[in-house]
């Protein structure tokens, strides 16, 4: 009798519990980017973000949504894709305005010239726009003849989860290069960490496909390995190599 009694209260809260977690999916991926963006605007300066995050998340969650026509999976997912795409767009369009305006070299480097040196380092955000909608395009169509494949499907989602599984990876390697993670938003990395653990579980008490709780998984691992860079890079930053001054030194400047 008291359970039968507590069942009207328990029915909306577990109603609620399941409309905030969906939620939380929907809108906990773009949070991370929200320090991040609020530093660049402050500072000017984009070079400690690697603006290769944003493509790696843009070519994932458009082929997310590739594949949702192909498997139907939970809405949440969809809409935090369609959601994850429109914060990379914004914050592409804060990088290239703040690097455009740092930058002396006034030399215009278009989409169109389809040159692989210059590749996701153009001159305007407009051509950003571009390369998105042409890969929008072209991945749609082959998804289009394609639908009817099991094996396509399958395969397209896990190219779209593996692809997310790597979106630390630019970060990562940015961060070995310089051996250095100055500029980079260790909050942003902290919600990437329990955003991407929190994705996880949900996947796998929802019972998502394999791919996105396998890859999931890697995911957590990436950032794990990137806040382990920030410590280490922290605690033992590089000493610069002394070098001796020459007159080549003053015209280089």
């Amino acid at each position: 009798m008291e359970a039968e009694g507590l069942g009207w209260l328990l029915v909306p809260l577990h109603q609620l519990v399941s409309w905030g977690a969906a939620g939380a999916m929907v809108f906990g991926g773009v949070v991370p980017y929200i320090p991040q963006y609020r530093d660049i605007r402050r500072t000017q300066n984009a070079e400690g973000f690697s603006t290769y995050v944003c493509l790696v998340l843009l070519v994932a969650n458009i082929l997310r949504i590739l594949f949702w026509f192909g498997r139907r999976f939970e809405s949440p997912l969809l809409w935090q894709s369609v959601v994850m795409i429109l914060t990379m767009l914004l914050m592409l369009k804060l990088c290239t305005e703040v690097r455009v305006a740092n930058e002396l070299n006034l030399k215009r480097r278009v989409f169109s010239d389809f040159d692989p040196h210059h590749f996701w380092h153009w001159s305007s955000f407009a051509d950003y726009v571009q390369c998105v909608l042409a890969f929008t395009g072209v991945a749609g169509y082959i998804t289009y003849l394609s639908i009817d494949s099991a094996l396509f499907v399958e395969t397209l989602g896990f190219l779209a989860v593996l692809t997310e599984a790597m979106l630390g990876v630019p970060q990562l390697y940015r961060n070995h290069r310089h051996q250095s993670t100055e500029g980079m938003s260790i909050k942003m990395v902290l919600m990437w960490t329990s955003g991407d653990t929190f994705k996880t579980a949900y996947f796998l008490l929802n019972g998502a496909p394999l791919q996105f709780s396998v890859c999931g998984l890697l995911q957590v691992l990436v950032d794990l390995a990137i806040l382990g860079q920030a410590y280490v890079f922290t605690r033992y930053p590089l000493k610069p190599a002394p070098h001796a001054a020459h007159p080549a030194s003053a015209k280089a400047l």
